[in-house]
């Protein structure tokens, strides 16, 4: 019988996907990247049609188990095309656009992904009557930054009041998780290295936040938009730390002792200079720029908590994922602090 039953419920799933679905749909823009992923999972458990707009749908067939059959929708579409983006904004109740680059690469430049973009893309929701315009910028975002990315972004948000007034925008600091881009690199790096280099002396200070909280906050934006309309949220976690701190927990966690050698800005920003023209340079002369600022949430700024949502600890995230780089990997425990 129990059988019977399981089969049945799998048939019902099959023949009518949408029975225990929201009528919502969700429009996501960036879904198959590093805090898409978690975005989509979120909104799938939260029951929403989920339509997500990627230039590659084929390399993103791993977002389809996130949800029931039939719940996540792949369409082809570059931000950077009002057709394609205009398909799927079409019969949207809420738009979410998370794209962004941290460096720049054929048609991918900053001031047409950061700037123009997301401005074309709230008025497309705005005209075709998405009640909800949900965009996600970077911590630390200014129109007088000295890194190209951080004035893009700023110029982006004002790009987004300006065509959708009532857009809910949030500004995540150093997203961190077990497919992040920071932790990830830097302990793949010890693995081979002796020292590790400390930009700018290491002193650059950072709020990570984990990345499933800033997935939470968004889904937030799309299901409470009355009370999240139109303001600015700053997304940290509870903690802030100095490049050199983050580089010392992840040596503890990884149970492998390196030189944490400081190089000043001048001599990190002539080496990008040289190589960061390469496709897997390990910086570029933008980011050294942007390593300048300190990436920590303003005061008096709303954040995490004014959403309901209490941040998790960095301290309790790494070991989930970071124990892959430890000399015994899974069986040798991280060194105490």
């Amino acid at each position: 019988m129990r059988l019977f039953a399981r089969l049945r419920l799998r048939y019902e799933a099959v023949a009518n996907p949408g029975r225990a679905m929201s009528n919502s749909i969700v429009a996501v823009f960036g879904g198959s990247g590093f805090l898409g992923r978690y975005v989509v999972t979120a909104l799938a458990r939260a029951d929403y049609r989920i339509r997500v707009g990627v230039r590659r749908p084929n390399l993103a067939n791993f977002l389809l188990p996130l949800g029931k059959v039939g719940q996540i929708q792949l369409v082809k579409a570059s931000i950077l095309d009002p057709a394609q983006t205009a398909a799927v904004i079409d019969g949207a109740d809420a738009v979410v656009n998370l794209v962004g680059i941290l460096r720049q690469s054929g048609r991918q430049k900053f001031a047409r992904v950061h700037r123009d973009a997301p401005g074309a893309l709230a008025r497309q929701a705005l005209d075709a009557g998405a009640a909800t315009f949900v965009h996600v910028s970077a911590m630390g975002v200014s129109a007088s930054a000295p890194a190209e990315y951080a004035r893009t972004k700023a110029e982006g948000e004002t790009a987004v009041r300006e065509a959708f007034p009532a857009a809910t925008i949030f500004r995540p600091s150093l997203l961190i998780g077990p497919e992040d881009d920071f932790f990830n690199r830097f302990a793949g790096i010890a693995r081979v290295s002796p020292f590790l280099p400390l930009i700018g002396g290491g002193r650059t200070r950072f709020q990570p936040v984990y990345v499933a909280d800033a997935a939470a906050a968004v889904v937030r934006g799309v299901e409470d938009p009355a009370g999240t309309r139109g303001r600015t949220f700053e997304l940290g976690g509870p903690s802030v730390y100095t490049f050199k701190e983050l580089m010392q927990l992840m040596l503890r966690e990884i149970c492998r002792k390196r030189a944490l050698v400081p190089v000043p800005f001048g001599l990190a920003a002539a080496g990008a200079a040289v190589t960061g023209w390469l496709p897997f340079a390990p910086l570029t002369l933008d980011q050294v720029r942007l390593l300048k600022t300190d990436n920590v949430m303003t005061k008096g700024a709303l954040g995490l908590n004014d959403l309901g949502i209490e941040p998790d600890v960095l301290e309790s995230i790494l070991p989930k994922y970071l124990w892959r780089f430890r000399p015994e990997g899974q069986f040798q425990p991280a060194r105490a602090a």
